[in-house]
């Protein structure tokens, strides 16, 4: 078997053909002795000869020729926002490539093409590359769900002398090679603190034992990684295993290495610094590329040009928020003043309606509900507004948040405002439920008494017909923004005329309120003790909202995307406020 040298040695004699031993060693990076040593044993092997590189030596290379590339290109890149909501990180194009073609020219040129390309995020962004440069295109459908360990699991039958790429790197030499003599994962020197994976090694042979997450001073894990038949046969069969297991859906497959190193022998390859880039936000892209921020193709950034009068080199300081349930939003700089940019998201268009929202949301402005409005698209429904700095969390039990919650919610029922559009909350659910197909599978024991009783409320409500009010229909605590001087009420999404009681009904429906706690909702919204007529109509309203959000839970569940405790808070509020309702009626008999 050949040794480390040995084979670096083998390998710059077969590209370059003999040249000076001092050459060789710089060839290598090995010392000149220890080239020397290398020389000999390949000739006392007679893996080389006068003339160059023998058959034999040929022979035991081949063991080491790299066999294809898989390169990752699924997910969603959320820290690149707002460039990856309309293209995939390895789509953009940097210093005039496209980050992915760059990266599998590179590849070709070191004599490997069969190169698989795993997507999913805007999959169909990627489909050109299989009629341009012969790649095999495979579908990630899960990488919402599971990391980029699922990507691997999907090849995991290719894997063996396999590079494995990220379709956001960007080499400035070209790292492949034709043969590699064992796996490793490239690394780079990071001086002074990280939050990047910062590498334990064994000394001199660079043998990963380890890492920590977050250092300094260190090599971290950045760029591509290689696995030789060897490793990669142990690391298929964990993979295999791991996949049963709910635990692993999150995990990234350097994690899963990590958790069974003793079993995969893996070295650090070093690089310098500038060699290997890796783009985790567009202020990074810039640095690297000054003008990559005015010839991307951006229809974000254009917006915010024309509402703010701004020039694309004056955004900056992006910085993704918490993606809500129907959009994406992020943070951004001009000068000392920050704003934050809403995206829709996919398939919102399904159940938002855009025009509705804009309207309300405009009022909700004028009548300084909302002070951080300053401009929504009507059609498409992208928004951008002033961010609030220092907020607090909106707490159902702070006296004070819940008097300037009503105070704001009674502004805008009481304003006479009104919108052309009306949202009829049991239709909603009813629609819900036909995107359900048979929701019964979806269901639960007392399912079929919940949906008789909201039924039966609703029409009872609807016989009193109650004047309708602009609502916003979204009235929980996510949606106050508690800043350092007062409360906004923002993301009017489902806003339209509807019952008074909506927005109470939303608000109470959303709480882990007891039924007294929504009571005095009621009290503080009408300032001062209600009719009983009033207090029927309030609490019967609650029970049909929160069967409404509870079927809408209840499909997003069944869509794979959980929504937490506030199933249980829909349910729970549904019979509670139900039965109480109908104690209620039968008192006013």
């Amino acid at each position: 078997m050949l040794t480390e040298c040995e084979f670096a040695t083998l390998v710059a004699l077969k590209d370059h053909g003999y040249t000076s031993q001092r050459k060789i060693a710089a060839q290598t990076g090995h010392s000149l002795g220890a080239t020397n040593q290398a020389l000999a044993s390949l000739k006392d092997q007679e893996l080389i000869d006068a003339a160059g590189v023998t058959e034999r030596g040929l022979a035991q290379l081949e063991p080491h020729r790299v066999k294809n590339a898989i390169i990752m290109a699924a997910g969603f890149s959320s820290r690149l926002a707002p460039i990856s909501y309309a293209n995939p990180k390895g789509t953009l194009v940097v210093k005039g490539e496209t980050l992915i073609d760059r990266q599998i020219e590179q590849l070709h040129q070191a004599g490997i093409t069969d190169i698989s390309i795993i997507v999913g995020y805007k999959k169909e962004k990627f489909f050109y590359l299989e009629d341009k440069y012969g790649v095999s295109i495979v579908i990630n459908d899960e990488y919402q769900t599971r990391n980029n360990y699922y990507s691997l699991y999907l090849v995991r039958e290719k894997l063996g002398n396999s590079y494995i790429c990220s379709s956001d790197n960007y080499f400035t030499i070209n790292p492949f090679e034709e043969y590699v003599y064992s796996s490793y994962y490239a690394a780079v020197y990071h001086q002074g603190p990280t939050e990047e994976w910062c590498i334990k090694d064994k000394g001199k042979n660079n043998l990963i034992s380890g890492v920590t997450f977050g250092g300094k001073d260190s090599w971290i894990m950045l760029g591509h990684a290689y696995m030789d038949s060897g490793f990669a046969r142990t690391f298929a069969a964990i993979l295999e295993e791991a996949h049963h297991h709910t635990e692993t859906a999150e995990k990234l497959w350097e994690s899963i290495y990590l958790e069974h190193i003793n079993q995969l022998p893996m070295v650090m390859r070093k690089y310098s610094n500038d060699q290997i880039w890796e783009f985790d936000s567009l202020d990074e892209i810039r640095d690297f590329d000054v003008e990559f921020i005015n010839n991307v193709q951006s229809d974000i950034l254009d917006n915010i040009c024309m509402v703010l009068k701004c020039l694309r080199k004056e955004i900056t300081g992006i910085e993704p928020i918490k993606n809500g349930y129907t959009n994406l939003s992020f943070r951004f700089d001009i000068g000392t003043d920050s704003y934050v940019y809403r995206h829709p998201g996919e398939g919102s268009e399904a159940i938002i309606n855009r025009q509705s929202e804009t309207i309300a949301q405009k009022i909700g402005a004028e009548l300084d509900i909302d002070g951080t409005f300053i401009h929504e698209d009507p059609e498409i429904g992208w928004k951008i507004s002033h961010y609030i700095a220092d907020c607090v969390h909106f707490e159902y039990r702070n006296d004070e948040h819940l008097a300037q919650a009503m105070e704001l919610i009674r502004r805008l029922h009481t304003s006479g405002r009104q919108s052309d559009y009306v949202f009829d909350i049991h239709e909603d659910t009813k629609k819900q439920l036909g995107l359900m197909g048979n929701y019964r599978n979806h269901s639960f024991p007392d399912f079929d008494e919940l949906y008789e009783l909201a039924e039966k409320l609703n029409a009872i409500l609807k016989a009193e017909d109650t004047p309708l009010v602009l609502c916003h229909n979204d009235f929980y605590d996510d949606n106050f923004l508690v800043g350092p001087d007062r409360m906004h009420l923002i993301d009017w999404e489902f806003s339209a005329m509807s019952d008074y009681a909506s927005d109470l009904g939303v608000f109470i429906a959303c709480s882990d309120y007891s039924y007294e706690e929504g009571l005095k909702v009621f009290r503080m919204y009408f300032g001062r003790e209600l009719t009983p007529e009033e207090l029927f109509h309030c609490v019967a309203y609650t029970c049909v909202v929160a069967f409404h959000w509870l079927i809408w839970a209840l499909y997003k569940e069944s869509l794979d995307e959980p929504v937490g405790e506030l199933l249980y808070f829909y349910y729970k509020h549904t019979k509670l406020f139900g039965h109480k309702a109908m104690e209620l009626l039968e008192g006013m008999e």
